[in-house]
């Protein structure tokens, strides 16, 4: 089955993301930092009135991490998080475009060769004579601290 993707760029790789997923692409907003976070999750914003956690997937892949620029984007997507539908943002170097990826050009993830984590990658795509990276947004999110740290951010304490 293919997949219909939204592509960005992060650093000088080309990653995929599931184009069903994704809710809206915002220039760079104000970021409010969150003390103790882990680095992945570059703190909060607010989007349309809702607080959302911004993650910076570069953490997550080891990759260098530039100050924001003109093409610097933040891709707000919905993630499965434990069964449970979660809004997030991103950042993106710049994004793309939607495109299709053919199922017959997904392949999985090699275990051995690749800089980034293997459980993070769900398949490598080939396009235009280039690779894709398609990553396990799910995975990514529950093994970076999960509700514990973007979500609990997010939920209203009750009053001691």
């Amino acid at each position: 089955m293919s997949m219909t993707a939204l592509t960005i760029r992060l650093g000088d790789e080309q990653f995929a993301v599931e184009a069903e997923s994704v809710r809206e692409i915002l220039d760079v907003v104000p970021i409010t930092h969150v003390p103790n976070a882990p680095d992945f999750v570059s703190g909060l914003i607010n989007v349309r009135g809702r607080v959302v956690p911004l993650a910076d997937m570069r953490v997550m892949f080891d990759m260098d991490r530039p100050e924001p620029d003109e093409d610097t984007r933040i891709v707000v997507m919905e993630v499965d998080m434990e069964g449970e539908p979660t809004i997030v943002g991103i950042l993106a170097d710049k994004v793309h475009d939607v495109t299709t990826i053919e199922a017959a050009s997904i392949e999985e993830a090699p275990r051995v060769g690749m800089r980034w984590r293997p459980d993070f990658v769900r398949g490598i795509g080939k396009r235009d004579g280039g690779f894709i990276i398609i990553p396990d947004m799910g995975r990514i999110f529950e093994n970076a601290g999960g509700r514990s740290a973007p979500a609990a951010a997010s939920e209203e304490r009750p009053a001691l």
